[in-house]
């Protein structure tokens, strides 16, 4: 204690002052001029959402069809809210434009025009949400945008996207089940994501990868870590068992389900009820998960303290002109690809191409009428088609050509949904893959390979098996690579040249399947390309 003698307008007294350390003059928290900054992003939001309307309703399009993305439409309404649980530290940070942010969003613009181009969701949509976000730091500065940084990284999670790991984790759920079974003594035969066992058949689908479970555990994880935490160390490890945990708990659901399925004779856990039991599994799981993670939960974090004002001119803090410069410039680099755009898909619209099969016999291959089998890839919407089956000797090869021409969302030649087999199929089913490198026309070439069976199986009977080779051509350019695809998609209606491409499949019956693809392909694959080229040139 230290006696402060006060000024002697009566009588004289003392007060007691409790004084730690020097003293220091706290400012209180100013008052900023951030009814104009607000408004500022408000305007800036609301102009990019109505610049890229058709990105953001292709987004709650997914949210609304898609099970795995319904949680989406929590999002945007948590960020208001963990925006507004951050108002007074914002109140205490003055509202400064970096306009030298403009340049990456710049680049963020370039990116939304080659995802358009080349008719990928994840891409346009991704780069719409990171325009979103920046266009925040830019109107109000890096310092203040800082105090928001979680609320508007979490806005990523509005977007769709993360299916692309659902066939590996197909894979591994396939595999964790399988070895489970042995090791319960249960015999299995597996081909890839299908397996036998003495009481019936079973087989991992897309519902089983268990992506769903991973994705939302993914988003509940991560912001509960950001609301208990207040460690880096401690939130990026609570984000780590939020992947690791579903994945497992995914793995023994499966296992679980089979063996319900086996042990009940398949009364329980066979049909639609498997996939109720999945969801309680998981809540039971998440539910042990945030209860343990409760023990190391960490107190609020202190206020920070308050920032003096910096800056001068058109870009002083709170300045109407600067935030006015700021909204105005973002919204003008944001229009500029939907301007491109528009320039790009000026052209006529064009004929649908005539596939002409006659080149394809060549080095000694005739074509023959009769098919191979019913098989054909699930590639939606071609513009033309071509299924041609050649012979040589004793063997036979069949080509399948889907052609594309002026793509779009509806109709494109790389889609995460066009593929050798659907999983519901009832004719066939997919029971490996993998890549090979191959000869075509003297030229080194990496292709995608896949073993197909027929479901189609009589009593006592072998099932029929295809061996498919199958890659792209884009442009005039042989590529196997679905990125890369569409990089060169993109770049190609970028310098004007359009969009004409071809998924390409050539498939022989197995157990000599691949010498008939590689014979023919050595020798006579060339004239594929012929039939592409022959196509290309008829606008």
């Amino acid at each position: 204690m230290k006696t402060v003698p006060m000024p002697q307008d009566g009588p004289a007294a003392a007060v007691p002052v409790l004084q730690v350390g020097p003293a220091v003059a706290v400012p209180p928290a100013p008052t900023f001029h951030w009814r104009h900054a607000l408004a500022a992003i408000v305007l800036v939001e609301l102009g990019l959402i109505g610049l890229y309307f058709d990105t953001a309703f292709a987004m709650v399009g997914i949210w609304w069809r898609s099970e795995t993305f319904n949680h989406a439409f929590l999002v945007p309404p948590i960020v208001i809210w963990l925006v507004w649980e951050k108002r007074h530290a914002l109140a205490r940070q003055h509202p400064h434009p970096s306009p030298w942010l403009a340049l990456p969003l710049a680049g963020l613009a370039c990116v939304w025009l080659l995802g358009e181009l080349a008719a990928v969701n994840a891409v346009t949509q991704l780069a719409f949400t990171a325009m979103l976000v920046l266009a925040v730091p830019l109107v109000i500065g890096i310092p203040a945008a800082r105090q928001i940084a979680f609320p508007l990284a979490f806005l990523f999670f509005a977007v769709p996207i993360g299916e692309f790991v659902m066939p590996k984790l197909m894979d591994w759920t396939a595999t964790f089940t399988v070895l489970g079974l042995r090791a319960s003594g249960i015999p299995v035969y597996q081909e890839g994501l299908h397996f036998v066992i003495p009481s019936g058949r079973w087989s991992v689908v897309e519902a089983c990868s268990g992506v769903r479970y991973l994705i939302a555990s993914i988003v509940v994880g991560t912001l509960y870590a950001y609301l208990n935490y207040r460690s880096l160390k401690r939130r990026l490890i609570f984000i780590g068992v939020s992947i690791l945990v579903p994945v497992f708990a995914n793995w023994a659901r499966a296992y679980i389900i089979v063996m319900l399925g086996h042990l009940s004779g398949n009364e329980l856990a066979t049909g639609a009820d498997h996939l109720i039991y999945g969801w309680v599994f998981f809540g039971f799981v998440i539910m042990i998960m945030f209860a343990i993670g409760m023990r190391w939960r960490e107190p609020e974090a202190e206020l920070p303290p308050v920032v003096v004002a910096s800056g001068s001119g058109l870009m002083a803090s709170g300045s109407v002109a600067g935030l006015s410069i700021a909204a105005g410039l973002t919204l003008v680099i944001a229009l500029a690809p939907r301007v491109a755009l528009k320039a790009l898909e000026s052209g006529p619209l064009l004929p649908p191409p005539v596939l002409a099969a006659e080149p394809l016999a060549t080095s000694g291959w005739q074509i023959v009428e009769t098919r191979l089998s019913d098989w054909q890839p699930a590639f939606a919407n071609p513009s033309a088609t071509m299924n041609a089956v050649l012979a040589k000797g004793d063997r036979r090869v069949g080509v399948f050509i889907a052609y594309y021409r002026q793509q779009n969302y509806d109709r494109k030649v790389i889609s995460s949904s066009n593929v050798l087999v659907q999983s519901g199929d009832k004719s066939w089913a997919q029971v490996g893959r993998d890549a090979r490198q191959i000869t075509l026309a003297g030229q080194a070439l990496y292709v995608n390979s896949g073993s197909l069976r027929s479901n189609l199986v009589s009593v006592g009977a072998e099932p029929f098996r295809l061996r498919v080779w199958h890659w792209y051509w884009i442009g005039g350019r042989l590529i196997t690579s679905d990125h890369f695809g569409k990089l060169w998609l993109a770049l190609s209606r970028l310098m004007g040249q359009g969009d004409d491409s071809a998924a390409i499949f050539v498939y022989a019956p197995e157990p000599d399947g691949e010498a008939a693809l590689a014979d023919y392909l050595s020798t006579g694959g060339g004239s594929i390309s012929t039939v592409l080229d022959q196509a290309a040139a008829q606008h």
